[in-house]
């Protein structure tokens, strides 16, 4: 049995992992105009695969190994059905039918073939094959053949071609027998694996794109495609560059797309991927077949090279690439075993292509023959950068041409035409002064650095120089009677909320609470949590939230580091705040406080002045280096943040806005105090109710809850709450925290599909 090439190894094995599909189909549409001999055009096909016995080879596998097996040039089952087709709409059709229908390549020889008639004086021939049989180098190839085969059968004979020397079968044993065995550590094979596993050690085994979504588990291979353009000039600049730099145009279009991709966030180890012809002796020249190699250019951008040095690295990387280029990529995979993934391609995620194959011109006597667009390609890659040179009459540079196929999966068509773009001005940039350091190559143009620089960082409006307090206070004097908090089916007004918190910020200035004094609290969620929070703010103090569910280690760290004057807490958790020497506890529930407090004026608090400079909370966040650290935020910054979301999502009395953020996390503060300083009602969830969606889907739906923030992990389980289509008070959904895919997206107006998502 004949086994398959490396090549090929590859390709049939992604068919048995991923099923029948057309990824590596290599579909080719041509428009005949005039006399067309449709049986001189159908014998010719068959002389073709006559010729080359890879066109009329199947691959069934004995006790899991797959081998090739040549079919009888006499029995092999190649047919030209002419299909009558009625108008431009129904070939565009048609064509993507039969474009789409998959090889089974145990059974189906490789090419297939039909004839699409739309007058009798004008056909579209349809050819199909896949690319476990063919390659780029091929299609050129093919046409030639083709072309010689129609002519020669026109004139009434078989055409009078050169035997070729050798066939695909006989290239696949010379491999073989090239490469050697790995165990003999003088055999090809062995001395280049362990070229590659020196070249390849520790390289990134996924970039880093400017990519629009998350990746998928599996890929789907639904690829786009834009134009690629580079003018004469910049193509001459590029010329003149590579050869004074003893490089190639190749390879310095690798070194401005290694900077491009470096600047765009995917580091300084850049992986791409190079096809190149695999053909490495002169018999193989003429002879359709998959031979084609791809190489992984890796290229080092650390230290902030110049332009011309990163030019030098990647020369210096790509020639001893070159000379190591007989191990196939397949093999090099099981060499250096990348972790697998269905989501994307191993060891380089992006390709880059100069290409120099002949063009596939098919040339028939007696018609006018011009390729039909062939719509998107499948994306084998997230990105795949495809150019190829044009020259005048003279010879001189006059541009490169191609396109950048991208993954649907990954990509906007608007984010690749960006990086078409920006491509280009890398390559301007680099070629216009090649002594740029990589960190020096402008990415952005004129309108986007502005847009960055100025437009985005215009953010200056009139806000009023006020402190929370001033705001929660003149509210809670403009709606007195309306229900400010709601907590356990148990609401308060705006008046009886104001009175108690007076009454406790009293406490708490008799305590030594004033501007700029940082009190603890540690409390759960509860209505009095809220009173605690507005009774620190009204004293001029800054409250620092403790989770009484954080760890011990924490608690006390937090309150060693901040230093409060005295810690707020409850009777339900007093026992997590641990003793420490002259700080006081105020147990705001514990009758000792309670009498206390019931001696106490209600009344505005007028003896303290609260500056909008002055800190509101002190929040520790979880700290980059291990150990929390605290950020002070003062009243402007909260009331700034207030306004900017009343003035987007603007509240009124009639909203009730669900609490449910631990009050250690920012996202709380407006929860808490956007609807306090608006009318509306806030919501607070029991203790431990945010990690609960069923509770809170009845909250929401109970409490005719409008207004919720959810960070897309909690509202994706959400979304599978047999409750969650009756919130139907709902008109606000607020995401933060995390990426917001697009599929919660759609799966959430499927849901809710009268409530606004906002992705902050």
């Amino acid at each position: 049995m004949i086994p398959l090439s490396f090549a090929q190894r590859r390709l049939w094995f992604l068919a048995q992992l991923e099923g029948p599909n057309p990824t590596y189909s290599i579909p080719a549409a041509l428009r005949l105009r005039g006399e067309l001999d449709v049986a001189a055009l159908h014998a010719a096909l068959r002389d073709v695969v006559e010729r080359h016995e890879v066109l009329r080879t199947v691959f069934p596998a004995a006790d899991g190994t797959p081998h090739q097996r040549v079919l009888d040039a006499d029995t092999v089952p190649l047919d030209l059905p002419v299909i009558p087709t009625a108008g431009e709409e129904a070939l565009a059709a048609a064509l993507a039918e039969a474009t789409a229908q998959p090889f089974d390549l145990a059974a189906d020889i490789p090419i297939r073939a039909r004839l699409h008639e739309l007058e009798p004086q004008e056909h579209v021939l349809l050819l199909v094959l896949h690319h476990i049989a063919s390659d780029g180098w091929s299609m050129g190839l093919l046409a030639r053949d083709i072309s010689e085969a129609y002519g020669a059968r026109r004139a009434g004979h078989a055409p009078r071609w050169e035997p070729l020397p050798v066939q695909y079968a006989d290239y696949t044993m010379w491999q073989l027998d090239l490469l050697g065995d790995e165990s003999d550590p003088e055999s090809v094979l062995s001395e280049q694996l362990s070229h590659w596993r020196a070249a390849l050690a520790g390289v990134p085994e996924e970039l880093r794109l400017p990519a629009a979504r998350t990746r998928p588990a599996t890929a789907s291979y639904r690829g786009g495609q834009v134009e690629l353009r580079i003018d004469a000039e910049l193509h001459r600049r590029l010329t003149e560059l590579a050869r004074a730099e003893g490089a190639t145009l190749y390879m310095v279009l690798q070194a401005g797309l290694a900077v491009l991709l470096s600047r765009l966030g995917a580091g300084d180890d850049i992986p791409v991927g190079t096809p190149i012809a695999g053909r490495m002796d002169d018999a193989l020249d003429d002879l359709v077949g998959f031979f084609v190699n791809s190489l992984v250019m890796r290229t080092d951008l650390s230290g902030d090279p110049s332009f011309t040095d990163l030019v030098s690295r990647v020369r210096d990387a790509a020639l001893s690439a070159f000379a190591h280029q007989d191990v196939p990529f397949e093999r090099l995979v099981e060499e250096l075993v990348p972790t697998r993934s269905m989501g994307r391609h191993p060891l380089f995620q992006v390709m880059l292509a100069v290409q120099n194959n002949a063009q596939a011109v098919l040339e028939l006597p007696g018609l006018q023959v011009s390729a039909l667009p062939g719509g998107n390609a499948p994306a084998k890659f997230d990105l795949s950068f495809d150019l190829s040179e044009e020259f005048d009459a003279q010879g001189r540079p006059a541009g490169l041409k191609g396109s950048i196929t991208w993954a649907l999966d990954l990509f906007d068509r608007e984010t690749v035409e960006d990086l078409s773009t920006r491509f280009v001005r890398v390559l301007d940039a680099c070629t216009t002064d090649p002594s740029v350091r990589v960190t020096q190559v402008p990415v952005l143009g004129e309108v986007e650095r502005d847009q960055l620089v100025w437009g985005w960082n215009d953010t200056d409006r009139s806000v009023p120089q006020v402190s929370l307090t001033e705001l929660l206070a003149a509210q809670a004097v403009r709606t007195p009677e309306a229900t400010a908090v709601v907590f356990e089916g148990v609401g308060w007004s705006y008046a009886e909320l104001d009175a108690r918190a007076n009454r406790l910020a009293r406490l708490l200035i008799t305590r030594g609470v004033g501007p700029e004094s940082l009190v603890a609290v540690c409390m759960e969620r509860s209505a009095d949590l809220v009173v605690s929070l507005l009774a620190v703010l009204k004293a001029g103090g800054a409250y620092v939230p403790i989770d009484p569910e954080y760890p011990a280690e924490r608690i006390a760290y937090v309150l060693e580091d901040a230093q409060p004057a005295l810690v707020l807490t409850s009777e339900s958790v007093r026992s997590v705040v641990p003793g420490v020497e002259g700080l006081e506890r105020v147990v705001v529930d514990a009758a000792q406080t309670v009498s206390a407090l019931a001696d106490l004026s209600g009344e505005p608090v007028d003896s303290v002045e609260v500056l909008p400079s002055h800190v509101a909370y002190v929040i520790y966040t979880s700290g980059s280096t291990g150990r929390p650290k605290g950020v002070a935020v003062p009243h402007q910054g909260v009331v700034n943040r207030l306004l900017w979301m009343q003035d987007t999502f603007p509240l009124d009395d009639s909203d009730r806005v669900v609490q449910k953020t631990p009050f250690g996390f920012d996202v709380s503060v407006w929860e808490f105090f956007w609807p306090l300083i608006t009318g509306a009602s806030l919501v607070v969830a029991r203790p431990g109710g945010h990690r609960d969606t069923g509770y809170l889907t009845d909250l929401i739906r109970t409490e005719n809850v409008t207004v919720a923030h959810f960070v897309p992990s909690m509202l994706r389980v959400l979304l599978h709450e047999p409750d969650a289509t009756a919130c139907t008070a709902l008109r606000w959904v607020i995401c933060s925290g995390e990426a917001l895919p697009p599929e919660l997206r759609d799966q959430f107006f499927d849901v809710l599909e009268d409530v606004e998502l906002h992705n902050l």
